[in-house]
Protein backbone atom coordinates (compact mmCIF):
# COMPACT_ATOMS: atom_id res chain seq x y z
CA UNK A 1 0.00 0.00 0.00
CA UNK A 2 1.25 3.79 -0.36
CA UNK A 3 3.93 4.50 2.09
CA UNK A 4 6.13 2.26 4.01
CA UNK A 5 6.99 -0.14 6.09
CA UNK A 6 6.83 0.66 9.65
CA UNK A 7 8.71 -1.39 12.48
CA UNK A 8 11.36 -1.27 15.17
CA UNK A 9 13.53 -4.05 13.86
CA UNK A 10 14.49 -5.05 10.34
CA UNK A 11 14.45 -8.41 9.29
CA UNK A 12 17.77 -9.80 7.36
CA UNK A 13 17.73 -13.53 7.34
CA UNK A 14 16.49 -16.14 8.62
CA UNK A 15 17.63 -19.37 9.69
CA UNK A 16 15.29 -21.53 8.23
CA UNK A 17 16.73 -23.59 5.22
CA UNK A 18 13.86 -24.02 2.52
CA UNK A 19 13.89 -27.35 0.36
CA UNK A 20 13.75 -25.81 -3.26
CA UNK A 21 14.68 -22.52 -4.92
CA UNK A 22 12.18 -19.98 -4.49
CA UNK A 23 11.66 -19.30 -8.44
CA UNK A 24 8.02 -17.10 -7.74
CA UNK A 25 9.34 -15.24 -4.29
CA UNK A 26 12.71 -14.54 -6.90
CA UNK A 27 10.21 -13.51 -10.08
CA UNK A 28 7.83 -11.02 -7.91
CA UNK A 29 10.56 -9.44 -6.26
CA UNK A 30 12.37 -8.87 -10.42
CA UNK A 31 9.12 -7.91 -11.64
CA UNK A 32 8.61 -4.81 -8.31
CA UNK A 33 11.55 -3.51 -9.73
CA UNK A 34 11.83 -3.63 -13.20
CA UNK A 35 8.07 -1.73 -12.76
CA UNK A 36 9.80 0.49 -10.26
CA UNK A 37 12.49 1.17 -13.18
CA UNK A 38 9.60 1.97 -15.52
CA UNK A 39 7.63 4.19 -13.36
CA UNK A 40 7.90 8.06 -14.13
CA UNK A 41 10.19 9.86 -12.26
CA UNK A 42 11.11 6.89 -9.26
CA UNK A 43 14.11 5.67 -10.83
CA UNK A 44 15.52 9.14 -10.25
CA UNK A 45 13.42 9.89 -6.94
CA UNK A 46 16.86 8.53 -4.91
CA UNK A 47 19.15 11.64 -5.88
CA UNK A 48 16.56 14.19 -5.73
CA UNK A 49 15.48 14.13 -9.64
CA UNK A 50 11.82 15.63 -10.20
CA UNK A 51 9.57 18.75 -11.57
CA UNK A 52 6.71 19.68 -12.05
CA UNK A 53 6.06 17.56 -15.37
CA UNK A 54 7.90 14.28 -14.07
CA UNK A 55 4.69 14.94 -11.68
CA UNK A 56 2.17 15.54 -13.69
CA UNK A 57 3.23 12.27 -15.63
CA UNK A 58 3.51 10.39 -12.43
CA UNK A 59 0.26 11.43 -11.42
CA UNK A 60 -1.55 10.33 -14.90
CA UNK A 61 0.24 7.04 -14.21
CA UNK A 62 -1.20 6.13 -11.27
CA UNK A 63 -4.41 6.99 -11.87
CA UNK A 64 -4.22 4.52 -15.07
CA UNK A 65 -2.90 2.04 -12.82
CA UNK A 66 -3.24 2.56 -9.31
CA UNK A 67 -6.24 1.08 -7.47
CA UNK A 68 -8.49 3.83 -6.16
CA UNK A 69 -10.99 2.81 -3.30
CA UNK A 70 -13.73 5.03 -4.66
CA UNK A 71 -13.09 2.97 -8.06
CA UNK A 72 -12.75 -0.26 -6.28
CA UNK A 73 -16.58 0.15 -4.68
CA UNK A 74 -18.75 1.98 -6.86
CA UNK A 75 -17.10 0.33 -10.53
CA UNK A 76 -16.71 3.84 -12.33
CA UNK A 77 -14.33 6.21 -13.33
CA UNK A 78 -14.18 9.96 -12.26
CA UNK A 79 -14.80 12.11 -15.21
CA UNK A 80 -12.20 14.36 -15.45
CA UNK A 81 -7.99 12.89 -14.56
CA UNK A 82 -4.70 14.29 -14.71
CA UNK A 83 -3.39 14.13 -18.57
CA UNK A 84 0.36 13.79 -17.79
CA UNK A 85 0.96 17.37 -19.54
CA UNK A 86 1.16 20.53 -17.76
CA UNK A 87 -0.86 23.64 -17.93
CA UNK A 88 -0.68 27.48 -16.98
CA UNK A 89 -3.23 28.67 -15.24
CA UNK A 90 -4.24 31.85 -13.31
CA UNK A 91 -2.82 30.70 -10.25
CA UNK A 92 0.19 29.73 -11.58
CA UNK A 93 1.57 26.41 -13.27
CA UNK A 94 -0.08 22.94 -12.82
CA UNK A 95 -1.39 19.34 -13.85
CA UNK A 96 -3.54 19.50 -17.19
CA UNK A 97 -6.65 17.58 -16.59
CA UNK A 98 -9.52 15.78 -18.95
CA UNK A 99 -11.56 13.58 -19.84
CA UNK A 100 -9.95 9.64 -19.58
CA UNK A 101 -8.05 8.49 -22.40
CA UNK A 102 -8.48 5.17 -21.44
CA UNK A 103 -10.62 2.04 -20.28
CA UNK A 104 -9.58 1.23 -16.83
CA UNK A 105 -10.77 -1.79 -15.70
CA UNK A 106 -11.07 -1.06 -11.41
CA UNK A 107 -10.90 -4.84 -10.36
CA UNK A 108 -8.19 -5.46 -12.38
CA UNK A 109 -6.46 -2.55 -10.76
CA UNK A 110 -6.05 -4.03 -7.34
CA UNK A 111 -3.51 -6.03 -9.42
CA UNK A 112 -1.51 -4.06 -11.02
CA UNK A 113 -1.18 -1.33 -7.91
CA UNK A 114 0.63 -4.60 -6.18
CA UNK A 115 3.98 -3.63 -8.28
CA UNK A 116 3.85 -0.33 -8.07
CA UNK A 117 5.63 1.61 -5.55
CA UNK A 118 6.24 5.39 -4.50
CA UNK A 119 9.52 5.41 -3.56
CA UNK A 120 13.05 3.40 -3.14
CA UNK A 121 12.18 3.20 0.67
CA UNK A 122 8.62 1.68 -0.36
CA UNK A 123 10.02 -0.62 -2.86
CA UNK A 124 12.96 -1.85 -0.68
CA UNK A 125 11.48 -1.77 1.98
CA UNK A 126 8.74 -4.66 0.83
CA UNK A 127 10.92 -6.87 -0.90
CA UNK A 128 13.04 -7.14 1.97
CA UNK A 129 10.53 -8.97 4.08
CA UNK A 130 9.42 -10.67 0.99
CA UNK A 131 13.21 -12.14 0.48
CA UNK A 132 13.38 -13.01 4.12
CA UNK A 133 10.14 -14.80 4.37
CA UNK A 134 8.60 -15.46 1.25
CA UNK A 135 10.87 -18.93 0.19
CA UNK A 136 9.58 -20.58 3.09
CA UNK A 137 5.90 -20.02 2.39
CA UNK A 138 6.56 -20.91 -1.26
CA UNK A 139 8.15 -24.02 -0.36
CA UNK A 140 5.63 -24.96 2.11
CA UNK A 141 2.66 -23.89 -0.56
CA UNK A 142 4.08 -25.35 -3.56
CA UNK A 143 4.86 -22.78 -6.53
CA UNK A 144 1.07 -22.69 -7.99
CA UNK A 145 -0.62 -22.06 -4.64
CA UNK A 146 2.02 -19.75 -3.72
CA UNK A 147 1.56 -17.31 -6.24
CA UNK A 148 -2.42 -17.64 -6.51
CA UNK A 149 -2.29 -17.15 -2.44
CA UNK A 150 0.15 -13.74 -2.96
CA UNK A 151 -2.53 -12.31 -4.95
CA UNK A 152 -5.13 -13.63 -3.05
CA UNK A 153 -3.78 -11.63 0.24
CA UNK A 154 -3.02 -8.64 -2.02
CA UNK A 155 -6.77 -8.57 -3.20
CA UNK A 156 -8.21 -9.11 0.03
CA UNK A 157 -5.91 -6.12 1.81
CA UNK A 158 -6.52 -3.48 -1.25
CA UNK A 159 -10.59 -4.46 -1.21
CA UNK A 160 -10.49 -3.94 2.73
CA UNK A 161 -9.32 -1.04 2.58
CA UNK A 162 -11.49 0.38 0.03
CA UNK A 163 -14.44 -0.61 2.22
CA UNK A 164 -13.31 1.15 5.27
CA UNK A 165 -12.61 4.22 2.96
CA UNK A 166 -14.85 4.03 0.22
CA UNK A 167 -15.40 7.64 -0.47
CA UNK A 168 -11.10 8.21 -1.14
CA UNK A 169 -9.63 8.87 -4.50
CA UNK A 170 -6.45 8.87 -2.97
CA UNK A 171 -4.35 6.18 -5.21
CA UNK A 172 -3.38 2.59 -3.25
CA UNK A 173 0.30 1.25 -4.75
CA UNK A 174 2.42 -1.60 -3.04
CA UNK A 175 3.00 -4.77 -2.31
CA UNK A 176 2.54 -4.23 1.50
CA UNK A 177 -0.80 -5.91 1.47
CA UNK A 178 0.42 -8.82 -0.57
CA UNK A 179 3.35 -9.46 1.97
CA UNK A 180 1.75 -9.12 4.79
CA UNK A 181 -0.33 -11.93 3.81
CA UNK A 182 3.20 -13.65 3.39
CA UNK A 183 4.79 -12.73 7.02
CA UNK A 184 1.09 -13.96 8.60
CA UNK A 185 1.40 -17.26 6.97
CA UNK A 186 5.01 -17.55 7.84
CA UNK A 187 4.25 -17.01 11.82
CA UNK A 188 0.92 -19.47 11.95
CA UNK A 189 3.65 -22.09 9.95
CA UNK A 190 7.13 -21.63 11.69
CA UNK A 191 6.29 -19.17 15.31
CA UNK A 192 9.85 -20.67 16.73
CA UNK A 193 11.63 -20.07 13.50
CA UNK A 194 14.80 -17.72 14.13
CA UNK A 195 15.46 -14.49 12.27
CA UNK A 196 18.20 -12.45 12.34
CA UNK A 197 17.43 -8.23 12.77
CA UNK A 198 18.60 -5.38 13.20
CA UNK A 199 17.39 -3.36 15.99
CA UNK A 200 18.20 1.18 15.63
CA UNK A 201 19.80 1.44 19.02
CA UNK A 202 22.32 3.58 18.64
CA UNK A 203 24.05 1.88 16.35
CA UNK A 204 21.97 -0.99 14.42
CA UNK A 205 22.32 -4.18 16.92
CA UNK A 206 21.89 -7.90 15.30
CA UNK A 207 19.96 -10.08 16.87
CA UNK A 208 18.11 -13.25 16.74
CA UNK A 209 14.97 -13.82 17.70
CA UNK A 210 11.95 -16.31 17.28
CA UNK A 211 9.86 -15.65 14.37
CA UNK A 212 6.93 -14.91 16.57
CA UNK A 213 8.48 -12.29 18.32
CA UNK A 214 9.89 -10.13 15.21
CA UNK A 215 6.00 -10.73 13.43
CA UNK A 216 3.94 -10.57 16.57
CA UNK A 217 5.55 -7.35 16.96
CA UNK A 218 4.86 -6.15 13.46
CA UNK A 219 1.53 -6.72 13.49
CA UNK A 220 0.80 -5.29 16.66
CA UNK A 221 2.24 -1.68 15.73
CA UNK A 222 0.28 -2.13 12.29
CA UNK A 223 -2.90 -2.70 14.15
CA UNK A 224 -2.28 0.47 17.17
CA UNK A 225 -1.28 2.63 14.19
CA UNK A 226 -4.37 1.77 11.93
CA UNK A 227 -6.78 1.68 14.67
CA UNK A 228 -8.12 5.68 15.29
CA UNK A 229 -5.03 7.15 13.32
CA UNK A 230 -6.40 6.93 9.78
CA UNK A 231 -4.40 6.66 6.72
CA UNK A 232 -4.74 10.86 6.30
CA UNK A 233 -2.95 11.05 9.37
CA UNK A 234 -0.38 8.42 9.18
CA UNK A 235 2.06 9.21 6.65
CA UNK A 236 -0.25 7.83 3.62
CA UNK A 237 0.71 4.51 5.17
CA UNK A 238 -2.58 2.20 4.35
CA UNK A 239 -2.00 -0.17 7.77
CA UNK A 240 -5.40 -1.49 7.50
CA UNK A 241 -4.72 -2.90 4.68
CA UNK A 242 -1.47 -5.15 6.09
CA UNK A 243 -3.53 -5.60 9.08
CA UNK A 244 -6.22 -7.51 6.32
CA UNK A 245 -3.51 -8.98 4.55
CA UNK A 246 -1.58 -10.41 7.32
CA UNK A 247 -4.73 -11.69 8.90
CA UNK A 248 -5.96 -13.38 5.73
CA UNK A 249 -2.10 -14.75 5.63
CA UNK A 250 -3.06 -16.11 8.55
CA UNK A 251 -6.38 -17.78 8.05
CA UNK A 252 -5.03 -19.30 4.66
CA UNK A 253 -1.91 -20.88 6.31
CA UNK A 254 -3.76 -22.73 9.78
CA UNK A 255 -4.80 -25.68 7.96
CA UNK A 256 -1.49 -26.37 7.20
CA UNK A 257 0.01 -25.95 10.65
CA UNK A 258 0.00 -29.50 11.80
CA UNK A 259 1.77 -30.87 8.78
CA UNK A 260 4.74 -28.44 8.17
CA UNK A 261 7.71 -29.96 9.78
CA UNK A 262 9.58 -27.29 12.12
CA UNK A 263 13.03 -25.75 11.43
CA UNK A 264 15.94 -27.03 13.00
CA UNK A 265 17.12 -25.14 15.93
CA UNK A 266 20.31 -22.91 15.65
CA UNK A 267 23.26 -23.90 17.83
CA UNK A 268 25.18 -21.42 19.79
CA UNK A 269 24.14 -18.65 22.72
CA UNK A 270 20.50 -18.20 22.15
CA UNK A 271 19.49 -15.26 24.46
CA UNK A 272 21.59 -16.73 27.32
CA UNK A 273 21.16 -20.18 26.79
CA UNK A 274 22.79 -23.07 24.41
CA UNK A 275 20.04 -23.90 21.71
CA UNK A 276 19.29 -27.78 21.36
CA UNK A 277 19.59 -29.48 18.20
CA UNK A 278 15.86 -30.04 16.31
CA UNK A 279 14.85 -32.56 13.88
CA UNK A 280 16.33 -32.94 10.33
CA UNK A 281 14.03 -31.53 8.09
CA UNK A 282 12.67 -34.82 5.73
CA UNK A 283 13.74 -34.12 2.27
CA UNK A 284 10.95 -36.45 1.41
CA UNK A 285 8.24 -34.04 2.64
CA UNK A 286 5.87 -32.44 0.26
CA UNK A 287 3.53 -29.53 0.30
CA UNK A 288 -0.20 -30.77 1.09
CA UNK A 289 -1.94 -27.64 -0.18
Amino acid sequence: MAGQWTGVVIPVHDVNPARRVPWVTYALIAVNFAVFLRTPGMAGSLVGEGGLAQACRLESFLGQWAAVPRELIHGRLPELVPTGQVAVGPSGPGCLVGPPGYDKSPPLSALTAMFLHGSWLHLLGNMMFLWVFGDNVEDRLGRVRYLLFYGLCGYAATYGFALVDAGSATPLIGASGAVAGVLGAYLVLYPGARVWVLVPFLILLPLRLPAWTVLGLWFVLQAVYSYGAGVSQAGSVAYLAHVVGFVVGMLCAWPLRRGTVPPPEPGGPLWGRRARPGPARPRWSRPIW
